[in-house]
């Protein structure tokens, strides 16, 4: 082997073991990581089990709110949300059916919802307006009509 592919396979080898480090280290010690509740659901029995059985908004502090939605082959349940402005809202989410996509627009909230699994992500709405939710994961022949509104007042 020449020497300069020695030093090059000593560099490569020497950048992809910092990155390595540098990616361990951001995970473990400061904790920035995905996010992962590791909470499961039957997905046969997700009506049955709370609090999928009862979907829709609850207030849980003073302009905090909770929002358990179940998502199903083209359609969100509940469908409309309502909202005040600067509320902060914690989404509890589950797929009775197959793999689902959660994105609100102009937010950063985008989640994978897989039947089986939760799913929990949370947002502050400060801006009032109609935010369109969508689903990003190909569903079915339908998926294109899967989307809501949460509006903010």
């Amino acid at each position: 082997m020449h020497l300069d592919e020695k030093i090059w396979l000593t560099l490569s080898f020497g950048m992809i073991m910092v990155f390595m480090l540098l990616t361990g280290y951001q995970t473990f010690a400061l904790g920035m990581g995905p996010p992962s509740h590791n909470e499961t659901i039957d997905p046969q029995k997700v009506d049955e089990i709370a609090p999928f059985n009862e979907p829709g908004l609850k207030q849980i502090g003073e302009n905090e709110y909770e929002l358990v939605m179940t998502l199903q082959l083209f359609s969100f349940t509940p469908m409309e949300v309502e909202i005040p402005a600067g509320a902060t809202v914690h989404f509890t989410l589950t797929s009775k059916d197959v793999v689902h996509g959660f994105q609100i627009a102009d937010t950063n909230v985008n989640a994978m919802v897989m039947p089986g699994h939760i799913q929990k992500i949370s947002q502050t709405f400060d801006e009032p307006g109609e935010y369109l939710v969508i689903c990003n994961e190909y569903c079915g022949v339908g998926h294109q009509f899967m989307s809501t509104t949460i509006t903010v007042k």
